[in-house]
Order: structure tokens, then C-alpha cells, then sequence
């Protein structure tokens, strides 16, 4: 049966990010009302049976993190909706904010209730002014119709819903130092333990969750657990958004059930179309820059969080980045590893001065100055930053490394042994940051 997308159903249609456009053509706020009749723990037990994972990078059970979050206290709670998008290769979350606002905004207040809480924060990318704007337009469109702010429908619920502009960190995404930019220090992530759904905002219980993660909540609450489960494999239910970019004819975001495979993703006629110019498939990063390369041999792989990680990588933020076989594979790292050393927020040594040292190591080598200890120096820097950082950025950093290698060690060979990039483009030599690197 074909998929339905639901996410993105009516995105392309000129009003759709208005509140009259999304109350009269897709049941807007009936997920809220039907809430608001239910206890808060009722609607944490459906999003659990639901198995609705977090929509991020880290795939954690939403229904669990709402769990979590400690109910015997005095002090507030709080949402904390990590908008700041800014994995390599991820864009969906812009799409739902500027096309889909008010899917958002009632998925922060149901979670506000869930948990206890009576204000939400969307963290947005500090890049992305234009969507900040129509989210600001879309929340006074809810307070002024009575779905934010006092005794929401009539039920007794407060919440108040703000947006929060970043300035720009990649580190901001993660859940710990987007809170200590929330609170207006410098985005670096904090000791864990205390969690957040502990000791988070302001030192109080917080849940913090992805936009596309939220906008599934008044899906669920509509429409049922067993509905959503249903529409994925076991433990991987719900629609699933997926940014596909790189050397495809069509790139986009794209709805569609896990099921659907890597395979069908890139080369199906609904989605990317295949290669673009006709050049063969090379590889694929399937979540983000940050997670490991999957090859041709692993395209039957059903695009889910568990069947990506058996595969050998992570489903990640679902940024489907395609290679052709005019990809060098050291270039690549390089040029990974020249975001990652720039976005470092530098608290921990590793990830400070590791990422660094990767980048003048993978220049060396594409400037086909490099010499074979190089390589070896490459796994043994990048093993002295994966898991000795506070936060997964460390490992990210180190991850463009260690899968090159892994797939393409004869790529790195290569060049110290004909002393030059073996795989010269003429659009790579050309592009700025990379002067001087061939």
C-alpha cells in the first residue's frame, strides 16, 4: 500500500503554515482538545506504546524521556524543543517550522501537559530568521484563538510558548548546552548526571525534544499509538522525515515510512531519482556527517533506526548524503573535519585540539605531502578523542576519520604514493576553503 505522507501533507500549499489553513484542512488543535480530557499520564503511556523515538540524532524513546522527568518537586518543569538544526546534510525541521508551524506549537503544548509543565521554549537556529518569523507569527495566531496562554479551552492548562534565537553553535544541538544557551551562557555541554529530566533549565526537570519529534505527539494523541506504530517496523513506527542531498537528481525532503529502504530513498521515482550526470554510486552517509558511511552492499537496508545501526552506522537526523565515484574519500574527511574543528566549543581537550590536529594531518595527505605513518597517526589521534569528550561531538569529530579509513585506506595510500589527490575535480579545486589543498 502506498504511503500517506501526514507530516507533509499540505506543505506545499500556499497557506499552509496558517492557522485557518491548518485548523480546516488537517484537524489542527483536536489532537490538544482530545489531551486536555485525559490525564498527563495517560498520553505519556500512549506515546510510549506508540514507540515514537526521539527524531534528533539518538533515536531515545520519547515516552520514556517524558517518564523520566521528576514529578515530585516544587519547582516548574519545562519543554525545551531543540530546533537548532544544524547537522551537515539536515534540513527537515525547517521545512515543518516555515511550511507546518502550528503541527509544532501543539506538539509543545500536549507535551507541556504531559509532563507538567506550563512553558515551552523552541531553541531556533541562529541562521534561521525568516522561519523564526513565521513561528512568532504562528504562536500569536494560537494565543489570540485560545489555544496558548490561560485556561487553555477551558481546562484549567497554562502554557505559554517562546522562541529563542541561537547565534550559530552546531554544539547548541546538544540537549545540555542548548540549556546553558537557553539560560544565556556559552553553548558547551554540562557533567551527566544530573539528566535534564532531572536538573535541566534553570536547574529544573526539562524535557528536551526534537521539532520533528513533537510534531508527532498530536499525531499520536489523534489518531492512537497503534495507528502510529503501525506505520513502521517493530520499535521504529511513525512517519519519518528524510533530507536527501549530494549527487542525486532530486534532492529534498522526503516523507516516508521505515520501511522504506536506502535503495528506494536514492534511486526510487517518488524520492531522490538516482544519480545525477548518470555517475555511479559511491556512498551514502546515512544520518548527518556525523555517522559512518554505509557502501552499495548495504542500499536493501530498510531506513530505521535499529536496521541502519545492524548495518553498521545510525539512522541519526536522517541527512541522506549521496556520493558519486568522483568523491575523494580523504577530501571528504578533510573537508568534515574543517567544520568540525571550526564548531569545536572547546571544553574538553580531546575534541579542542584533537580535531585540529586530524584536519593538518588530512591536508598533509591531500596535498600528497603526507607520509604512511600519517594514516596510522590519523587512527591513533582519532581513537584519543572517541569517548573521552563530555559529549557525542568528540565522537563525531573523530567518526569522517575512522569510516574513510575503514571503506577507502587505499584512497589514503594512493596519495602518499603518487603524491597528489587521485581523484581531482575541477568544482573541488576550485572551492575557496580548500585553496592550496591539491
Amino acid at each position: 500500500m502506498e504511503y500517506q505522507s501526514v507530516l507533509t501533507q499540505f506543505v506545499r500549499e500556499p497557506n499552509a503554515y496558517t492557522l485557518d489553513f491548518y485548523v480546516k484542512n488537517a484537524r489542527g488543535y483536536e489532537g490538544l482538545r482530545k489531551a486536555l480530557t485525559l490525564k498527563p499520564n495517560d498520553i505519556i503511556e500512549q506515546v510510549k506504546a506508540s514507540g515514537l523515538r526521539g527524531r534528533g540524532g539518538a533515536g531515545f524513546p520519547t515516552g520514556l524521556k517524558w517518564q523520566f522527568v521528576l514529578k515530585d518537586t516544587p519547582k516548574p518543569k519545562y519543554i525545551a524543543c531543540n530546533a537548532d538544526e544544524s547537522e551537515p546534510g539536515t534540513f527537515k525541521d525547517h521545512v515543518l517550522m516555515e511550511r507546518n508551524p502550528h503541527l509544532l506549537i501543539e506538539g509543545c503544548a500536549i507535551g507541556c501537559y504531559a509532563i507538567g509543565a506550563k512553558v515551552a521554549y523552541i531553541y531556533i537556529r541562529g541562521e534561521f530568521l525568516h522561519v523564526q518569523k513565521h513561528l512568532e507569527a504562528a504562536i500569536e495566531e494560537a494565543y489570540r484563538a485560545g489555544y496558548l496562554g490561560k485556561n487553555i479551552l477551558g481546562s484549567g492548562f497554562d502554557c505559554d510558548v517562546y522562541v529563542h534565537r541561537g547565534a550559530g553553535a552546531y554544539e547548541a544541538g546538544e540537549e545540555t548546552a542548548l540549556i546553558e544557551s537557553l539560560e544565556g551562557k556559552r553553548a558547551q555541554p554540562r557533567l551527566k548526571p544530573p539528566f535534564p529530566a532531572v536538573e535541566g533549565l534553570y536547574q529544573c526537570p526539562t524535557a528536551v525534544n526534537n521539532v520533528e519529534t513533537l510534531c508527532n505527539v498530536p499525531l499520536i494523541v489523534l489518531y492512537g499509538p497503534e495507528w502510529f506504530a503501525a506505520l513502521g517496523p517493530e520499535k521504529n513506527g511513525g512517519p519519518k522525515l528524510f533530507c536527501i542531498s549530494g549527487h542525486v537528481k532530486r534532492p529534498g525532503v522526503y516523507e516516508a515510512s521505515m520501511h522504506t529502504t536506502l535503495r528506494e530513498l536514492i534511486f526510487g521515482e517518488q524520492y531522490a531519482q538516482g544519480m545525477q550526470d548518470e555517475h555511479k554510486f559511491k556512498a551514502i552517509i546515512p544520518g548527518g556527517s556525523s555517522v559512518p558511511i554505509l557502501l552499495d552492499e548495504h542500499l536493501d537496508t530498510p531506513a530505521s533506526f535499529d536496521h541502519i545501526q545492524k548495518a553498521g552506522s545510525l539512522l541519526g537526523s536522517a541527512g541522506l548524503i549521496v556520493m558519486n565515484d568522483t568523491v575523494c574519500m580523504v577530501w571528504l574527511a578533510m573537508n568534515l573535519l574543517h567544520f568540525y574543528r571550526h564548531e569545536s566549543c572547546g571544553k574538553c581537550t580531546p575534541c579542542r585540539e584533537g580535531g585540529d590536529w586530524l584536519y593538518k594531518l588530512l591536508q598533509r595527505i591531500e596535498r600528497g605531502e603526507g607520509q604512511m605513518k600519517d594514516i596510522d597517526l590519523l587512527y591513533g589521534v582519532s581513537n584519543n578523542i572517541i569517548g573521552k569528550t563530555l559529549c557525542a561531538f568528540g565522537d563525531a569529530a573523530a567518526t569522517p576519520v575512522l569510516t574513510t579509513l575503514k571503506w577507502f585506506r587505499n584512497e589514503f595510500e594512493a596519495h602518499v604514493r603518487e603524491g597528489r589527490c587521485t581523484l581531482p575535480a575541477d568544482w573541488r579545486a576550485r572551492h575557496a576553503m580548500l585553496a592550496g589543498a591539491h
